[in-house]
């Protein structure tokens, strides 16, 4: 009998290219102390400001439970301002501080190099699909 060939299976793959964007996520923001979680709902939170915390958690693919810890995070920071909705209390409503956006912007270019060196060993056409192939992935698994 035949061993699995792990090396080449889909499941090990994608877990391995996103340990790889990872460390090149962190050797690239380093020095920024955040995470990618963070830097992706500082982002949505630059795009939809004043959005509510679940809405974010969610264009994020973020678990809704544990976003609160990491919006406390850059709320510590000093990056995220939350605030309670006036119509219902429990909702909480988040914006960028000065200092956030200022932050934010200059992650933006920093993680536009992480994406551009995680694609380097491709040219432009495999690119193009590799993205369009691991978006349709997602996609059809996020919608069954």
């Amino acid at each position: 009998m035949q061993s699995f060939d792990f090396a080449q299976a889909p499941g090990h793959l994608v877990r391995r290219a996103q340990q790889i964007a990872v460390a090149l996520f962190m050797a690239e923001l380093g020095a920024e102390d955040v995470t990618p979680v963070q830097f992706a709902l500082l982002n949505a939170v630059m795009d939809t400001p004043g959005g509510d915390q679940i809405t974010l958690a969610g264009r994020v693919a973020f678990d809704a439970a544990t976003s609160g810890a990491v919006i406390g995070r850059l709320e510590a920071k000093g990056w995220i301002q939350r605030e309670a909705d006036p119509l219902d209390r429990r909702r909480k409503l988040l914006w960028l501080t000065p200092s956030g956006q200022e932050a934010t912007l200059r992650m933006k270019q920093a993680v536009e190099r992480v994406q551009n060196k995680l694609l380097h060993p491709l040219n432009a056409r495999e690119a193009e699909v590799f993205v369009s192939l691991l978006s349709k992935l997602v996609a059809a698994h996020e919608n069954p």
